[in-house]
This record gives C-alpha cells, sequence and structure tokens, in this order.
C-alpha cells in the first residue's frame, strides 16, 4: 500500500472532490474573463444594424435573432461570474422589457477596464468606490439630458408613442419600425385603461400566421383563436357568450351505479333520457340568449348536435389562460358546468367569424364596443424564425409603452447620451482626489463602447466617429448622435431618434450593480457536484421524442 499523504490547508477542511480559487489571477480575473466572453457575444448585435445570433437550446429549437435576453436565456451559462450578469440582463427584461442587451454589453466592458486598472495594480475595493461614484453621478447628468416638455406626455396620442417606441422596435428590425410601430401603438391605445399606470401588457396578444409579408400585418380589436369552430355554424354577430370552463358533455356521476335493464323498450327509454337531459340543458342555454357557447374541455357529440339544432356557434378554447383572456375580452364569467347561465354571466361580442389567412382557420373574436379590454396584433412572414423575431419586436415595443406610461421621459438616442455622459464623467474624474479618480475616468471610456459598437456594426470607422462626436460635445451640440444610414453624425432630434430615459437608467444601473458584485468576489469555492453519474444524450435507450 502506498503512502497516504495527509491533506492539508483547504484540502483538510472541504468534502473531497471540490475547487477552490482563490486570488486575483485565479478568481477575479477569471470571472471578469468570463463575463467579458458574454459581452462579447451580446455586443454584436447590440442596435439597429446588430448581427442575429443562431443559437440551438438543450431541446434542439433553433432562434434566429439578435434580442439578447431571448440569447441569454437560451445559452445555458454555467459559469457563476456570467450568471450574475445574465441575472442583471433578466432584472431589466422583466422591469423594462428592453435594453437587456445594454446592460450586459455595458457590464462587460466595465469589467474589462476593471481588469486593466487591476493589471495597473489598484485594489477591487477601489474600482468599487469609483464605480460607485461615477454611476451616482451618472444618475445626476441624465437628469439633466432629458428632453424638455417630455415629462408630459399623452399616451393616447399615436404621433408621442411611436416616436418613443421606435427605437427600440428599430433595434430589433431596423428598417421595418415604420410600418411595426403604428401597428404596436394602435394595439396599445385601445387598450390602454382610464389611468394609463395600470397599463397591462397581456392585453395586447400577437398571433403569428405563416404566409404573406410584413405589410399584410394588422390590428384586430379582440382576440384571435388559431383554431376553427366545432360546428358548422362559422359566424355570428351580436351574440351573447356563455363560458364553460368545464366542457359540453354528459357529466359522469361520481357515485357508480348499476341499471338492470328488463326488455327492449326500457333501453329505448334509458337512451332517451340521456338525450332529452342534453338537449334540456342546451336549451336552456340557448333560451338564457346567448348564441355561442365556448367549452374549455371536450365537446360531446350529442350535446353538438343539439348546439346545431338551436343554431348555438361552439367554440373550443383548451389553453385556461386563453379561456381567461376570452372572458375579459368578451367580459363573460366562465360557468364551471354545464347549467342554464345568469345574465350577468353571459358575455358579448360584436362578432365572431371564421376567417381563412394563409392557408389556416383562425377564429377572429371581435369586441369593439367593449372598452378596452383585449387587441391582438397579427403578424405575417415567410418562415416561423421571422414571426418569433417580429414577435420579439412587438414585445419590446409594447414593453416601451409600459415604461413610457410610468414615465415619459426621453434622452437623445443613436449614442448622443453615452458621449455626453463619458465627456462628463471624464471631467468629474478630474475633480476627484484619490484613487477613485482612475476607476471613475474607466467608467466614463466604457460609454464609448456603444458608439463604438454601433459604429462597427453598421461598418464604419469608430474610431474616427466618436473622435468627430467629442468634437461635437464639446462645442455644445449635446444632441449629436450617429446616423448609421450615412455613416456620418446628425442631430439626433432631427432625426428623430429617442430613448426612454427609465430604460437607460435601469440598464446602467443593473450594469454598474452586476460588475461591482463581481469585483467584490476574491475566492471561488465549489463544492463537488451532487448526484450519480451524468447521462449522455442520446445514450438513454426508450426516452420519447417530446
Amino acid at each position: 500500500m502506498g503512502f497516504q499523504m495527509q491533506p492539508y490547508g483547504m484540502q483538510a477542511m472541504l468534502k473531497e472532490g471540490h475547487k477552490h480559487f482563490s486570488g486575483l489571477d485565479e478568481a477575479v480575473l477569471k470571472n471578469i474573463d468570463a463575463c467579458k466572453q458574454l459581452s462579447v457575444i451580446t455586443r454584436t448585435s447590440l442596435g439597429p444594424n446588430g448581427m442575429n445570433k443562431m443559437v440551438i437550446n438543450h431541446l434542439d429549437k433553433l432562434f434566429v435573432t439578435n434580442d439578447a435576453a431571448t440569447i441569454v436565456n437560451e445559452l445555458e451559462v454555467q459559469h457563476p461570474a456570467a450568471k450574475i450578469l445574465v441575472l442583471a440582463s433578466k432584472a431589466q427584461q422583466e422591469e423594462i422589457g428592453d435594453g437587456a442587451n445594454l446592460t450586459i454589453s455595458f457590464a462587460g466592458e466595465l469589467l474589462q477596464n476593471a481588469e486593466e486598472l487591476i493589471r495597473m495594480g489598484l485594489h477591487p475595493s477601489e474600482i468599487i468606490s469609483g464605480y460607485s461614484k461615477a454611476i451616482n453621478k451618472t444618475v445626476e447628468i441624465l437628469d439633466e439630458l432629458v428632453e424638455e416638455g417630455s415629462e408630459k406626455m399623452d399616451v393616447r396620442n399615436k404621433e408621442q408613442v411611436i416616436s418613443r417606441m421606435k427605437s427600440a422596435v428599430a433595434s430589433k428590425q431596423f428598417g421595418q419600425e415604420d410600418i411595426l410601430c403604428p401597428l404596436i401603438a394602435d394595439a396599445c391605445i385601445q387598450v390602454c385603461p382610464k389611468n394609463p399606470v395600470n397599463f397591462n401588457v397581456d392585453n395586447v396578444r400577437v398571433a403569428k400566421l405563416l404566409g404573406g409579408g410584413l405589410h399584410n400585418s394588422s390590428v384586430v380589436r379582440g382576440m384571435v383563436l388559431k383554431n376553427d369552430t366545432v360546428g358548422t355554424i362559422k359566424r355570428v354577430e351580436k351574440a351573447k357568450v356563455a363560458v364553460f370552463a368545464s366542457g359540453v358533455d354528459t357529466s359522469a356521476t361520481e357515485t357508480k351505479g348499476t341499471v338492470l335493464i328488463h326488455s327492449a323498450e326500457q333501453l329505448e327509454n334509458y337512451a332517451k333520457t340521456e338525450e332529452a337531459k342534453i338537449e334540456e340543458l342546451i336549451k336552456a342555454v340557448a333560451d338564457s340568449g346567448a348564441r355561442v357557447i365556448v367549452s374549455g374541455g371536450a365537446v360531446g357529440e350529442m350535446a353538438l348536435h343539439f348546439c346545431e339544432r338551436y343554431k348555438l356557434m361552439v367554440l373550443k378554447i383548451s389553453s385556461k389562460f386563453e379561456l381567461r383572456r376570452f372572458c375579459r375580452t368578451t367580459g363573460a364569467v366562465a360557468i364551471l358546468k354545464l347549467s342554464q347561465p345568469n345574465p350577468d354571466d353571459l358575455g358579448y361580442v360584436d362578432s365572431v367569424s371564421v376567417e381563412e389567412i394563409g392557408g389556416v382557420r383562425v377564429t377572429i373574436v371581435k369586441n369593439e364596443e367593449g372598452g378596452n379590454s383585449v387587441c391582438t396584433v397579427v403578424l405575417r412572414g415567410s418562415t416561423d424564425s421571422i414571426l418569433d423575431d417580429l414577435e420579439r419586436a412587438v414585445d419590446d415595443g409594447v414593453n416601451t409603452y409600459k415604461s413610457m406610461c410610468r414615465d415619459s421621459r426621453i434622452v437623445p438616442g443613436a449614442a448622443a447620451t453615452e458621449i455626453e455622459l463619458a465627456r462628463k464623467l471624464k471631467e468629474f474624474s478630474f475633480k476627484e482626489t484619490g484613487l477613485d479618480q482612475y476607476a471613475i475616468a474607466k467608467f466614463a471610456e466604457s460609454f464609448e463602447m456603444v458608439p463604438k459598437t454601433l459604429a462597427e456594426n453598421a461598418g464604419l470607422n469608430a474610431m474616427e466617429i466618436i473622435s468627430l462626436l467629442y468634437a461635437e460635445h464639446s462645442t455644445g451640440n449635446t444632441k449629436v448622435g450617429i446616423d448609421l444610414d450615412e455613416g456620418i453624425y446628425k442631430d439626433v432630434s432631427t432625426l428623430n431618434i429617442w430613448d426612454l430615459h427609465i430604460t437607460k437608467f435601469f440598464a446602467l444601473k443593473y450594469a454598474a450593480d452586476a460588475a461591482c458584485t463581481v469585483l467584490r468576489v476574491d475566492q471561488i469555492i465549489m463544492a463537488k457536484p451532487a448526484g450519480g453519474p451524468k447521462r449522455v444524450p442520446g445514450a438513454g435507450g426508450g426516452n420519447d421524442e417530446d
């Protein structure tokens, strides 16, 4: 038996199989490196000319998108430090719904600059204190850059909505924002409640139908269901609606009963009683004034037969979330079992019709007078991945609308704000004494990432453009940004490119917080992963396709 050396130090304290990294080289710089890799991935997708990423997730689903939130969700990020950036971008996505890319890219840039400072000999805590001062100053400067008069806004004015939404949609679908923005703005304004702060993003639905092109897209006041009606009645107008959550069918009894039948008459009568019972139920629904029945479950054959006889239209909505939305659209109350509905429980629709769009039969439920319940943007496109990407652009637009209902202040877009922040912070860093000033200067430098990336993604000379922007800004033109079409600098107020103040504010805040969190780590201790041997995908037999 060989001589076994006794473990000492960290080895003796922790279970075997653990990993332990400490010190600047092993922990801090490795963490920074992992975060840099993540931000390199998202950075090329920043802005209107951002490149698309092709991501195939663990279920073999293909995503072709330049939406950073989708990309980092589908990449299964393993490294604990890079996960912090992912969490920051998710927080941004949930808070604002746009600007996830800025969060990750900016945090990565901050960390890259922090690495240079560490190599110069600064201690991470000095960098953190510098970054904290810098982000507080940034927030002050951001407030100064807000366009005057933009804090008062009529959220029902389409022009104002579009001008604020344009840059968010253009960053996802460049060149098509002029078609998409009016659609999204229409849909949002139609469902906007009396108090705009209570705007619910879920009220703007998206129906993706293959075929046609983006210019065939439209907005429907009401819902678009992707299935046909169950019966033969395909069109009803100005009708009352009864919604049954459980399904339209004879319900089985709770207890088991045995029926003894002696003769043929009894058998006939037994079958007739079942028919009579269902007919009675359906007749009760028809008598209540309802002309449309919506079922949350299966529709029995016999029940359908009587629905046809009483000229009732039957819709089946199997998803309970869709059913809830349908109730919101029509103002109906879902009834649990098939019985005569109260007049109060009935909803109302202007029209329910089955139409064929691009070879797919869809049921369109319109409710024009019923107030601001639900609105659907019908998107048309040639492939599934294009439709998915369009849907993300619509989501971004709707989320931007929600943010502008909360706070409608705007700042100049197209990197004008970032250059101005960089310039003002640089000046601020000269006034600071102590080692913080280096960190603040680096923080200011990090803002150059935005114009640099926008220029690089558009194939322009980044250094030249940044120096031109600085020159313009130092003469007092704070609204000068990059015009990506012509590759020169221009006043963004003439181009009408604005970003929401609230989006920038949260993105920069989350990015700075995430960067400081990563810098605060000086040791990584990983326990041995639990569980037995890893299962190799493809080796396990007998698993289903789904």
